[in-house]
């Protein structure tokens, strides 16, 4: 059975793997039908991912076939599309039993610290995978890629009104801005990429668009979106350390600053900077099972409208020679969907 590696960064491998056999008790045999590529997978691959571990068959983002189930399955059948939850957690420490298993004390995530679904077929338990009878196999790999984003916006519930800028429009970023755009909250997105910012204003109708040049006028910009305000969240998807540490001169008093995205570089920031405005930082790690019920449920009914983000396909057989294209921002990717079935 063929499996696609990450041996070391910058360095894909297809390789051959065992049979993954029947379940067992409480697993799902799966196939892999698309994979979506994400800024885990991207970071994976140029070195800058601090979960990674190599070598790896990376693969989060996925939407699976039920081929057979092991004894005590009751929520999937074979032949059920899925979307798959890929955090692997233990149920037991202190962050499971209080109901935030994406902080799970010996958390892995399938593609990162363990293999994923760049291969045919594999084993996974069914507690993880979500089905629906309405999504096809490309929008269920768009589900995680949106939970996050759904989890990052809950970190700070941003109400109706409220200012909210999203730094980073990259596919978490964008995320992000599905559900900030579903509370009502006054929302500007920030990026270096003139592209993604179109992208932005003509998908999601943001008005307010601030492209990131580094020479200070952003601030006075956005003063004059928030009538001089600033903004009572701002939320980084860009895991660039610099960014991150200079996301917090947009806050207004009382603000919330939430990192979604991961950086393995220190942040820095003199402490007046956090302390003047009483301003509160938080992490936004994974997602929540609930997430992913409440993500069918919204493309289902049509809430969220995945399309417009599928920007790039490719296949099995094609993903190792154009990987590193879809890694430059020049080349305009906004989503690259593989599909694992094709060779």
């Amino acid at each position: 059975m063929k499996a696609i590696r990450l041996k070391e960064p910058r360095a894909f491998e297809i390789i051959e793997v065992p049979d993954p056999g029947e379940p067992g008790p409480g697993m799902v045999l799966v196939k892999t039908h698309r994979m979506g590529i994400c800024g885990t997978d991207y970071g994976g691959f140029l070195g800058k991912m601090p979960f990674f571990k190599y070598p790896r068959i990376p693969g989060h983002e996925l939407g699976v076939e039920v081929l057979s189930v092991g004894e005590g399955v009751s929520n999937v059948v074979p032949g059920d599309r899925c979307s798959v939850e890929p955090y692997m957690n233990c149920g037991t420490c202190f962050a499971c039993r209080t109901g935030h298993p994406n902080c799970c004390d010996s958390l892995e995530v399938i593609g990162v610290m363990i293999d994923g679904g760049l291969r045919e077929r594999f084993m996974i338990r069914a507690d993880k995978l979500h089905p629906s009878d309405q999504l096809s196999y490309e929008q269920l790999s768009l589900v995680e890629t949106l939970a996050i984003g759904c989890h990052a916006t809950d970190r700070a519930m941003p109400g109706p009104g409220d200012h909210v800028l999203v730094i980073g429009a990259g596919p978490i970023g964008l995320a992000t801005i599905e559900f900030t755009r579903l509370t009502g909250a006054r929302l500007t997105v920030m990026d270096m990429v003139p592209s993604r910012l179109d992208f932005c204003t003509k998908t999601y109708g943001v008005e307010n668009t601030v492209l990131f040049q580094g020479d200070g006028s952003e601030v006075e910009q956005m003063r004059a979106f928030t009538e001089g305000d600033l903004y009572s969240v701002v939320t980084d998807a860009t895991g660039n350390h610099q960014s991150m540490a200079n996301a917090l001169q947009y806050l207004a008093p009382t603000g919330q600053l939430v990192f979604v995205g991961i950086s393995t570089q220190e942040i820095s920031f003199p402490h007046p900077v956090m302390h003047r405005p009483e301003a509160t930082i938080k992490a936004s790690r994974n997602a929540l099972p609930s997430d992913f019920t409440r993500i069918i449920d919204l493309i289902s009914d049509g809430t969220i409208d995945t399309n417009p983000w599928i920007t790039h396909r490719t296949t099995f057989g094609e993903v190792i020679e154009e990987f590193e294209e879809f890694t430059r921002p020049e080349s305009g990717v906004i989503k690259a969907v593989i599909d694992v079935t094709a060779t």
